[in-house]
Order: structure tokens, then sequence, then C-alpha cells
């Protein structure tokens, strides 16, 4: 798969810049909804398409237990599995090592895991994550890496890292996907680790890097910092991925420290909880100030939910339990970060990214951050 990134503009460590595969393009800064069983919940790709995403997560982990990779790669591949011709990122199943702790036993040779669907043992290691991703035909794929927590000891966090760049080597070596495979730096919020790890993930030459182990518990400022520092050491002519953070504050902020990619679950996990976002922060729909509210969500929005319905229709929707409540709320929220990414281009590109920055924590009535 032919594959390139090219830096089309700098404000500062901003960046603007392009990434070219083989299915498409995808303009950087970018966000990549996340689709982690092979579907944004509750669009159609077609839906998808129309907000302007240009690239999605998938999760190998999730994938690989059901419905089988083996199985995807027999009805075609991921891309017409799941009716997505555009590029499409999987995740290397790293972070349900963390996530899903009490169900694993990570070890040199990998991770040993109960199936959270039928309580099954796999064994998840760096050569069947990259047999995985291979089978699934994926456009980027992820290094096999060990994700601590925010609260695991010095000690936890150097063997992550060592387990993290001896996985990344074997990754290399048993990669055979069409795609392109991207290393992750670890090292907790630990300056000199991240350092190390990025310096030893850079010295194996991967097309481009992510910074893993992030909003894993720490604080939103640490989360900003240690991107900062950690992109510093990454290859300028790389992309610069920001696994798993979501905030609308902290994309903002990270676009400033030099990342070009980002995904979290965060536009859609919080539409089905109610909770909008919009040019001036966010609400819940569902409180009662707006049963008879007749204005959109955002009147600059214009997604199908802004372009026709109430916030009075949107609250009706969610309290009487309707799924397509649910399915608005998702399509709102996704074009909201989708513009956000636009709106950042075009301010690198103006040269007004600070402008835009103080602009964007003005109209939330809060202070901006330092850095």
């Amino acid at each position: 798969m032919s594959f390139a990134f090219e830096c089309r503009a700098g404000d500062g460590p901003a960046r603007r810049g392009r990434l070219v595969l083989d299915r498409g393009t995808v303009e950087t800064p970018a966000f990549m909804p996340v689709g982690t069983a092979g579907t944004v919940k509750g669009l159609t790709p077609e839906e998808v398409r129309e907000a302007g995403a240009e690239m999605l997560l998938a999760n190998t982990y999730h994938l690989y237990l059901r419905p089988g990779h083996e199985r995807v790669n027999a009805l075609g591949g991921l891309h017409r599995f799941m009716h997505w011709d555009r590029p499409i990122l999987t995740d290397s199943g790293g972070y349900q090592v963390f996530s899903m702790a009490d169900l694993n036993d990570v070890h040199e040779e990998g991770v040993t895991f109960r199936s959270y669907i039928d309580g099954t043992v796999h064994a998840l290691t760096p050569e069947k994550s990259m047999e995985v991703q291979s089978a699934l035909e994926s456009d980027v794929a992820m290094a096999f890496d060990e994700c601590p927590s925010a609260t695991a000891s010095s000690d936890a966090i150097e063997r992550a890292v060592d387990r993290t760049t001896a996985w990344a080597r074997r990754c290399r070596e048993a990669y055979t996907g069409p795609g392109v495979l991207f290393g992750i730096v670890q090292g907790g919020v630990d300056p000199g680790l991240r350092e190390r790890s990025a310096k030893e993930l850079a010295a194996l030459d991967f097309p481009g890097y992510a910074i893993g182990g992030l909003s894993v518990g720490e604080t939103p400022e640490a989360t900003v910092e240690t991107a900062r520092r950690t992109a510093e050491f990454l290859p300028g002519d790389r992309p610069r991925y920001l696994m798993g953070v979501g905030r609308p504050e902290d994309l903002v902020r990270a676009v400033g420290a030099g990342i070009d990619m980002f995904d979290c679950v965060m536009p859609t996990r919080n539409a089905r909880n109610g909770t909008l976002f919009h040019r001036d922060g966010r609400f819940n729909i569902k409180r009662t100030e707006f049963r008879a509210d007749p204005r959109p969500v955002d009147e600059n929005c214009g997604c199908p939910a802004c372009r026709n319905y109430s916030r009075a229709y949107l609250r009706h929707l969610f309290v009487s339990g309707e799924m397509l409540g649910l399915r608005l709320n998702t399509l709102h929220n996704l074009q909201y970060y989708l513009d956000l990414m636009r709106d950042l281009r075009e301010a690198i590109e103006s040269q007004r990214y600070e402008a835009f920055k103080r602009e964007f924590f003005r109209r939330r009535g809060v202070v901006e951050p330092v850095g």
C-alpha cells in the first residue's frame, strides 16, 4: 500500500498536514470516529461519510473475539464487511489489556486473557495482533503495546516501556498486512521514560507514531504536557497520533503541541447519554429547560439534527427512550468534532491558531490553560 505524509503548513508546533493512502486522503489534524466492532454506534457508513469523516478506527481485540478475523477476511476484509471504502486504522488490542485488567495476565510473550463474551481463554501476542490486523486488511495497523495505568508504579511503567519496544520489534517482523504499521510510545507521565520510548521507537523507523498510555487517569494538563514533550522526540516528517484523548479542550491544545490524529468514543458515548457539544461548551438535552426550546442545538451546525429538529424535540425523544434521539444526538456530536478539526486546519493555514485557541476557551467561559 502506498503511504505518504506531507506537512503543508505550520503555526508554531501546530501542523496542517495530509495523509495519503490508497483508499483516500486524510486531512490533518484529523479526528477518527470509533467503530470498535466495525460500526460507529447508531450510524450508517453513509451518514459517517456525509459528516465528513475520512478515516475510522476499529479494534483488533473485539473483532478477533467476534465475529473473528478469519470470517471477516473470508467475507472480503473489514472495508467490504462494514461497507466503508475510506481508510481504516485498527488498534492493536493493547488498550484492552489495560481496560480489562481483571481478565488478563500480561507476560513477556504477550497477554493471556478470558473473553468477556464467553469466558474462553485466549492468547494475544505481537504476532497474533499482526495476524488479526493483516486479516482485517486495515490501512494502518498499530503495534501491540502495554498500556499501564496512571497509578502504576515507576517500575511497572518502565517494564511496560521495555515490553512495548520489544513487542514493536516483533510486530515489525510479523506484520504482513496490506497497510502500514505505526509504533506506539509509552512511558506514563514520566518525561525520561517518554523520551526513551520515543527514541527507541523512532529508531525502528515506523511510517507513523502514536502516543499511547494517556487519558488513563492522569489530569488533562498532564495529558497535554506529556503529549507535547513526547512529540518533540518523534520524527517531524511522520504523522503523530494521540490515542484515546477526546475532550474538545484537550484536542485544541494537543493540536498546538504538534499532534495530527485523534480518536475517542467521547462524541458517540456522550450522545447516547444525552450530552451534546456546541460552540459554547456542552449541555445535557434531558434538562427540563429544553422542554419547549424551539432552537437547534447549534444554529451554526449543518448536521441533520440541527437542520431539522429543535432542542424540545430532541429532549422529547431522549426522555421517551426513542432510538431516533440517540441517532440524532450522535450525528450532531460527530459533526461537531469533525467541524472542530476543519476549523483548526483553517486556523493553522491562516496562521491564527493561537487566536483560535483563545476564542475557543473564551466562548466556554473558562481560563485558558497555560501551554
